[in-house]
């Protein structure tokens, strides 16, 4: 499996830079018009677009066939497209990170109880909507793919909308905003193992052609 993370870690190289690149600079932008530290919402979902790219892209070249003749077992395939999918989205927050901290150093106030909330907030909605349109890319063409992955984001923030208002009945979320986005973010993480299993369902049972 390690082989393949490397191999899609070389090909989407450019795409992972120049979207790191573009959050630095977007999170300059956003200093001098709202709370920076909301790019942390943001950073996760951009970042992870060279995950899907690499999937549609291993269609069409054809390394789908290929891949299925070497020593991987396929759930391996599927877990690394899912590892893959992780590292971009901590790739991304960490890129998000870097323009908070310059900002900080300037005087800008910058509080913790922000960054772990959005990070948590972009974390959750990322682990949700890949959880959605990872197992798609192996049951849809890429053209329907494509258009699940853009809606795929959608869902994730109206998911997490209908899961602070089921939290708001069990408790206070005005009072206990942290704590109750960490139990979102444990809800979502939950989701995108679920979704790993049934990925690995669907791929395990397609006839590669």
């Amino acid at each position: 499996m390690k082989g393949v993370l490397v191999k899609d870690l070389y090909i989407a190289r450019s795409n992972i830079f120049v979207t790191i690149v573009s959050l630095v600079v977007l999170g300059f932008g956003l200093a001098f018009l709202l709370e920076i530290s909301a790019l942390l919402v943001l950073a996760p979902a951009a970042a992870t677009t060279a995950a899907f790219i690499s999937i549609t892209s291993d269609a069409a070249s054809g390394w789908n066939k290929n891949v299925i003749t070497m020593p991987v077992p396929r759930n391996q395939i599927i877990g690394e497209k899912f590892l893959f999918y992780i590292l971009l989205a901590v790739l991304g927050t960490l890129a998000a990170l870097v323009p908070c901290a310059v900002i900080a150093c300037f005087g800008m106030k910058i509080t913790l109880y922000s960054l772990l909330l959005y990070g948590t907030i972009g974390m959750s909605i990322c682990l949700l909507a890949g959880g959605i349109s990872l197992p798609c890319a192996y049951l849809f063409d890429p053209e329907k793919s494509q258009i699940v992955f853009m809606m795929s984001f959608m869902a994730g923030a109206g998911i997490i909308t209908g899961l602070v208002l089921f939290i708001n009945v069990l408790f206070p979320v005005k009072e206990n905003v942290l704590l109750a986005f960490n139990i979102v973010l444990i809800i979502s993480a939950i989701w995108f193992f679920i979704s790993y299993r049934i990925a690995v369902k669907v791929y395990q049972k397609r006839d590669i052609s």
